[in-house]
């Protein structure tokens, strides 16, 4: 368990590092975007802008929900802090959703009234500027997402490699609408940036669902483990497996036959050596094991025949 310990703790401070660059990174674009959206009146530019906002806010939740995850499990949380990161997202979802409804209500309001911008060059400037900004952090996510397998880095990755096709986006609008004389092309964008935004505030609020609903894991993932547990021939007798994610933690717990002759020390001494192997080729996750009597059936592991297909 010590191993485990130490593990989570050069995660935490990995992950973290990369939270704080996002941080960063959101605070220096508000600013620049903010100027832009105000100098340019481009409903594209101030969709981008909110979207850069809803960044800032979800790299703040992902930070905060890192530093809360990492903290160990007390006597209030045996389970640990993990879907913290949970309840946050569904925060994060609010606020998108509000947002959305604001920038689609202003983008019809100005298509009705044919409102042109101006300034196209300034805004294309700051968008070029937050394409390469956001591809710089973007690959240091890369790096500390290998080295930590942190599913809420990972999930900030993914809403940073979709803003720079946003940006990539504003740009083309505001070409479009200035230099081509397409007006109304800037307002219908905003409406699609807003129907954009809506559609990842549904996939956040599905997978933070998940968490709190303590949903197995994905099928591949489970498969995943179940074969590594079976090379081990202690497993054989592996049944009753039942698996969930916490924030950035994994538990997996399941019963396991053992010969009836074994002593308790015997038992444990063997089992441990398998948990320790278990947790190298899956880092982060807590592993918990109940031993029976080969042949005995608990009335609580007496599942349905689908939930416990291909785990006997």
């Amino acid at each position: 368990m010590s191993e485990y310990r130490a593990h989570q703790n050069e995660r935490s401070s990995l992950a973290t590092r990369a939270a704080l660059a996002s941080v960063a990174l959101a605070l220096s674009l508000l600013g620049l975007k903010a100027y832009a959206a105000f100098a340019t009146h481009s409903m594209a530019m101030t969709g981008s802008l909110a979207d850069t906002g809803l960044d800032l806010i979800a790299s703040l939740v992902t930070l905060a929900g890192v530093r809360i995850a990492a903290l160990p499990a007390d006597s209030d949380h045996r389970f640990g802090h993990g879907k913290a990161e949970a309840l946050v997202a569904l925060l994060q979802v609010v606020l998108i959703t509000l947002s959305a409804a604001w920038i689609a209500y202003r983008s019809a309001q100005r298509l009705a009234a044919g409102a042109e911008i101006g300034s196209a060059e300034l805004g294309i400037g700051v968008s070029l500027v937050a394409m390469a900004a956001t591809a710089a952090l973007i690959f240091y996510q890369r790096r500390v997402i290998a080295a930590t397998g942190s599913v809420a880095i990972a999930t900030d990755r993914l809403h940073y490699q979709s803003d720079l096709l946003l940006n990539g986006a504003v740009i083309a609008t505001l070409a479009i609408d200035q230099f081509a004389g397409l007006t109304g092309a800037d307002a219908v964008f905003g409406l699609l940036i807003a129907a954009w935004l809506l559609v990842g505030a549904w996939r956040s609020s599905a997978h933070a669902i998940d968490q709190l609903m303590d949903r197995e894991w994905p099928e591949a993932q489970r498969a995943a483990f179940l074969a590594a547990a079976l090379e081990h021939p202690e497993l054989a007798g592996l049944h009753d497996l039942r698996t969930r994610t916490s924030g950035s933690h994994n538990f997996v717990q399941f019963h396991v036959w053992v010969p009836g002759h074994w002593t308790v020390r015997e038992a444990h001494d063997r089992l441990d050596l398998v948990e320790e192997a278990l947790q190298a080729r899956f880092p982060g996750t807590e592993i918990l094991m109940h031993l029976d009597p080969a042949g005995h059936t608990d009335r609580e592991t007496m599942l349905p025949s689908h939930l416990t297909e291909n785990v006997q």
